[in-house]
């Protein structure tokens, strides 16, 4: 799949890991100058440190930019140590950090333009929620899970779900109106409806 870039705005990902109990996750969102967004996830079946899991989605976000030919890119994590280190600004001192960082730094070859920008968790949710999901939920190894599509309801799910009532010559109050004038529920209503 090629992507065309838009001069104007560049491409965004924010990324995000998670490391729990349960296991280890990592997600990522590639965000389009439209405003599409591509949601990557995916379980880590090895065990890792929180700031692994950290570049583990930063990496697996770059590589998919990659893959779609983006040469503009506008990074966003909320790990400080992550973000602050790839910039250059902060030391990678911890041994299992200084590989992951190379590897950052190989991938950034294939850009024209990218940057990394520190934001607050709160910013970062879309990545966060599917990193703890990558985290927490059970795959079969021999199958891969479609992308998630996401959508936004804006009424309950029982609002849209009027059925067909019996055409009869009376108004939709009928039942209201005889309960007022005679105390009476209809036929039909259980305790529970009363």
């Amino acid at each position: 799949m090629c992507v065309a870039a838009t001069e104007d705005y560049p491409w965004k990902l924010s990324f995000d890991g998670a490391s729990n109990a349960v296991g280890n996750g990592i997600g990522a969102v590639l965000v389009s100058p439209n405003g599409d967004y591509y949601p990557f996830t995916c379980k880590l079946d090895f065990d890792c440190t929180n700031n692994m899991t950290e570049y583990e989605a930063c990496i697996m976000g770059l590589r998919a930019t990659i893959e779609r030919r983006i040469r503009t890119l506008e990074v966003y994590g909320d790990s400080a140590l992550v973000i602050y280190q790839l910039k250059g600004e902060w030391e990678t001192r911890d041994p299992k950090l200084i590989n992951y960082r190379k590897v950052v730094l190989g991938l950034l070859e294939e850009f024209d333009d990218i940057t990394f920008n520190y934001i607050p968790r709160d910013e970062n949710q879309m990545a966060d929620a599917l990193a703890t999901l990558a985290s927490i939920i059970k795959v079969n190894k021999d199958e891969e899970i479609r992308p998630i599509q996401m959508s936004i309801f804006e009424a309950p799910a029982h609002c849209c779900n009027i059925e067909e009532e019996e055409k009869d010559d009376n108004p939709w109050y009928q039942d209201i109106l005889r309960y007022v004038r005679d105390r009476k529920y209809p036929e039909q209503a259980i305790e529970n409806d009363k």
